[in-house]
């Protein structure tokens, strides 16, 4: 512990700091607690848009100060084929395009990005089986997704606050 101490004392400068430091009071905290969240089409749109309202503590805001739309492009495409002709192994991507619109500036856009995720699902001969693969990949990449996009609106109060 005595040799490493040295170290701690450069680690003061190197630039780094918390994205969150501060909690709620944060940069970052005063503007997702500003956020509401449009409506998203689609079984995808809903589960992002609840792991987003989840992640940024916000319902459905009137008078909310920035407002998030977001749009989905979610696929499942067949990877795998074996020597029956059938598919084994399945990638599901969900792309989102979002926008954080500013509406105490008319409107204004101060954030347009995109966020992507991906996985892969087995197929196995039991319809079932991969229904519920496919149905819990979506929620993975649904909520990889909503974390994507709440870490660029943190570092964007961060930079602009």
């Amino acid at each position: 512990m005595r040799r490493l101490f040295p170290l701690f004392l450069l680690l003061g400068g190197c630039g780094l700091h918390p994205l969150y430091g501060g909690g709620p009071s944060s940069a970052a905290g005063r503007l997702l607690a500003t956020v509401s969240v449009d409506p998203i089409d689609g079984q995808a749109g809903w589960l992002v848009r609840h792991s987003l309202i989840d992640r940024l503590g916000s319902a459905s805001r009137t008078s909310a100060e920035y407002r998030l739309e977001v749009e989905l492009d979610d696929q499942i495409v067949g990877l795998g084929i074996n020597d029956q002709n059938t598919v084994t192994r399945e990638r599901r991507t969900l792309r989102a395009r979002y926008r954080l619109v500013d509406t105490s500036r008319a409107g204004v856009v101060v954030v347009d990005a995109t966020a992507g995720a991906d996985a892969g699902i087995d197929v196995t001969s039991s319809d079932y089986s991969t229904l519920a693969a496919e149905q819990k990949t979506l929620e993975n990449v649904s909520d990889e997704i909503a974390d994507q996009i709440v870490a660029r609106l943190a570092l964007y109060a961060r930079r602009a606050g």
